[in-house]
This record gives C-alpha cells, structure tokens and sequence, in this order.
C-alpha cells in the first residue's frame, strides 16, 4: 500500500466540518438508545441523525429531521456507542486451543507458544487480522488496538494495518516488540527478539507513514514495548522518549500475574507499578495490559497520572492470573477500558461476552455491588475512549464520530428481559450486532459483515493456522 501523509489524512478527516453537509444517515425509533453523554441519557424511541462521519443531532426520533440519504428503523432494536476494545494480539486467532498451552499459566503459556509464532509469515499476520477484525465487529466492537509484538520471516505491522483498512474498522496499531531474549535473562527464545535500534527505526518510520492525529481518525499508531520481562530498560525509555516526541500513545503489559510480580521484584528490584514510573512509563498517554496484580500504591500512582488500564477479564480466568480490582481502581480515578486479549488466552473476542464476564468477574471477587451491568457497558465504551485517548468515540453526540451498534431485541435470549433492555445486554447471553456503523459507513447490516466476505477469509485462515501449528512440531 502506499504510504499516507499524516497532515493530509487529518485534513481528509475533518472535511465534514469544512466543506458543508455530505452524506446524511437518520437512525430511528429505537426501542432504546443509550448515548453514554454526559447525563448518560436512555431514549425510548430514539434515533440520531449523521452527516459524513459524524453525529450532528440525538434525542427522540420525532425531534430529528424527517428524511436523509439513507433512513435506518431500529425499531425493535437496542442502540448504543460502538464498543470499544483496548488490547488484542490478533495474530494469536491462528492458535487458539493448542494442546500444549491449554492449562497453563502465563509464563508457561507463552514458552509453549514462542515457537509455534516464530513461524509466523505476512499472510499469516493479514488473514488473522481480518478473522479477528470480523469476530470483534460482529459482536459489536467498532474501535480495536492490536498488539503486535513479534515480526518473523519478513512480517510488518504494515501486514495488520492493510487489513484494518480492508474491513473498516478504526484501529489503534501497536508497535510492539521484543529485545531481551533467553540468553540475556528474557522469557523469548532468541530467535524471535529484533536488535533494539531497528525497532525504534521500524517505530518512527510506522508513525511518520500512518499516524493520523486528527478528530475522527480511522488510523493511530501506538509505541509498544512487549513486557518487562522481554525488553530493556534502555528500550524502555527510549521508546517512551520517540512516543513523546511524536505526540502518540504509549502501551505495554504490567503486573499481570504474581510471577510477573516475582520478576519484576528479581530482576529490577521494584514493583512493576514502580519500574514503570521510574521509566516513565505513567501519564494520560500511556496505559497497560492487565494490572491484575497492581497493588495500592499502583492504583493511587496509575489514578494520580490518569495511566490507563485495559481489563482483561476472559484472558485472565483463562490463566488463572487472578481478579482485578477495577472497583478499586475506578474509584481511584484510573481510566479503565475493556480488552479481549489475545485469542490464544482468551479463545474468543466476542465484546458482549467479555463484559460480560467483566461484571461477572468483579461479582465473584468483590461482591454483588461490584459491577453493574451499566458500569460493564460504561467501561467497554467511554472507559476504552478515554484509555485510547480519544474524546470523538464512545458517546453518542453532537461532534461525536458516528460509530454506532444494534441488537435484535426480537430473540430468544433477551425474551422476558426487555423491562430493561440496557442491562438484558450484559446479563444474558451474549449477542451478535444487527447493525455496525462506522465513520457513518454501514459495515455489518441484518447480521451480515458488509466490507469482506467472510468464507474465503476463514477457509484461508483455517489453512494457515493448521500449516502454523504443524511447523513447529
């Protein structure tokens, strides 16, 4: 693909407000609209009208303009902000299930797994980026991160961003990587750790060709150290000090299980929550993985700075790393999203299920009053645009990006709920969109994905995925 300039996609991205009224899209009649404004406003029979990629007007159908280019009814439908996901691996969607990682914890998790990706190709990272792309906008989620850490046999983070353009959806690409293999104290083997001064060049070459810094943008890049346990400290802050220059965000994992406490306290002396200040790798711009383990003066640190959180719920029953305390943190004033990790430990990226299982979660750790089904919500939308940092997604609003789900209230699984059909989303069983809008542009429609065809991609991800999996026997 060629190269885009940043200046002229911000310019691109703001034409709605510059160059008068494009394309207009009328939602209407909704059986419930759910806005996550300000005064977190439920409307019976709502709707919201759009121009080009925004939102222009909110509130009951009968007060919204009568007519548009194109006129959408939801009745019989649930409306809400499209979901928001803060943290995936997207390439793992080619081995889920592997034997010989399926009942282990992180560490040994990721030693049985290293050597199966080490075989990763660019087709491999494309392909599974689409899969992982159509699970996640099926079920509702319409902004992805994804962090890509590992880059063998020629693979680019270029490979995940061709596929984020061919399907829609606004993604946040992480730039990740690994320097500190086994030979030098590291979990990966060393076949797959990159040497320290080509990830920062391969870093701001990403940015400078992709990152787009403006209102509504479809594409941001994001500079991301793996882990604690797989880089250098020096790469560490380095990597912080490129990210600060550019003005992008910043994402690593953090404090994940209490082996990752163990080495954090072994290698570096501190707590990760404490390496991580001392990096300088706290602040509005930076958020991290998991946190399972963060303890008080991590959460007090993280609230102070306005470090972002991305909650894990299914990856971390899945290895048994633990509860999160997100009461605790969001009351602590930490922005916290939703993430569904990647497929390898998690099996799944279904948004509904995982918040879900994010109130579910909290419930069994913390109590009843733990989490509602509207905090669940509130955090898989709102929480994932503040933790992204973004202030045009997550909300339904005037100057708000049109990015918009709904759900068939007309199954099964939410009969004899609908008396609050808000909180019938997160308690029953999880459901698929009806309806995605994106940047005003309809990318799932009656169910069915509008911008890929999905049978040849899975044919072909299934092909791979075995041809991955085999190599590494």
């Amino acid at each position: 693909m060629e190269p885009t300039n940043r200046t002229s996609r911000a310019q691109s991205a703001a034409q709605g407000t510059t160059q008068g009224r494009g394309k207009t899209l009328l939602v209407k009649n909704a059986d419930m609209l759910v806005t996550m404004d300000d005064a977190r406003r439920e409307i019976r029979g709502g709707g919201l009208y759009v121009e080009d990629n925004r939102i222009v007007a909110v509130g009951p159908s009968d007060e919204l303009p009568d007519t548009a280019d194109e006129v959408l009814d939801m009745r019989g439908h649930l409306v809400l902000p499209g979901l928001v996901n803060t943290h995936h691996h997207m390439y793992q969607s080619l081995t889920r299930a592997v034997p010989a990682a399926q009942d282990a914890e992180l560490f040994g998790w990721l030693t049985n797994l290293y050597k199966v990706w080490a075989n990763l190709t660019p087709e491999m990272i494309e392909v599974s980026t689409l899969t992982a792309m159509a699970e996640l906008l099926l079920s509702g989620c319409t902004t992805s991160s994804d962090h890509l850490y590992i880059y063998p046999n020629g693979s680019r983070l270029d490979d995940s961003i061709r596929a984020a353009q061919q399907i829609g959806m606004r993604f946040h690409a992480s730039r990740g990587s690994m320097s500190v293999g086994q030979k030098d104290g590291g979990l990966p083997p060393d076949s797959v750790v990159e040497n320290e001064d080509a990830i920062l060049a391969d870093t701001q070459r990403l940015i400078e060709t992709y990152h787009d810094e403006g209102r509504y943008a479809m594409l941001r890049v994001v500079v991301a150290p793996c882990s604690p346990f797989s880089v250098s400290r020096d790469l560490m802050r380095e990597s912080a000090t490129l990210a600060r220059h550019y003005g992008v965000s910043m994402h690593t994992h953090l404090a994940e299980n209490v082996n990752d406490i163990a080495y954090s306290r072994e290698k570096f002396g501190m707590t990760p929550a404490e390496y991580a200040e001392d990096l300088g790798w706290v602040g509005r711009d930076v958020w991290h993985a998991h946190c399972v383990q963060l303890d008080e003066h991590g959460i007090g640190l993280f609230g102070r700075t306005g470090t972002g959180v991305a909650h894990c719920p299914c990856s971390n029953m899945r290895l048994a790393s633990g509860i999160a305390p997100i009461k605790k943190m969001r009351l602590a004033g930490v922005p916290v999203g939703l993430g569904v990790d990647g497929s390898a430990s998690n099996d799944g990226a279904q948004m509904v299920a995982e918040a879900r299982q994010a109130m579910l979660l909290a419930r069994v750790g913390f109590g009843p009053d733990a989490m509602t089904a509207r905090e669940a919500l509130e955090i898989a939308t709102l929480g994932g645009a503040r933790v992204l940092g973004r202030d045009d997604i997550g909300a339904l609003a005037p100057g708000m990006a049109a990015d918009f789900i709904a759900f068939d209230l007309n199954q099964p699984l939410f009969a004899g709920a609908l008396h609050d059909p808000v909180a019938a989303l997160v308690f029953c069983a999880p459901s698929q969109v009806a309806l995605s809008v994106i940047g005003g542009q309809i990318v799932v429609k009656e169910g069915v994905l509008q911008t890929v065809e999905l049978g040849p991609v899975i044919e072909r991800h299934n092909r791979l995925a075995g041809q991955l999996v085999q190599s590494a026997r």
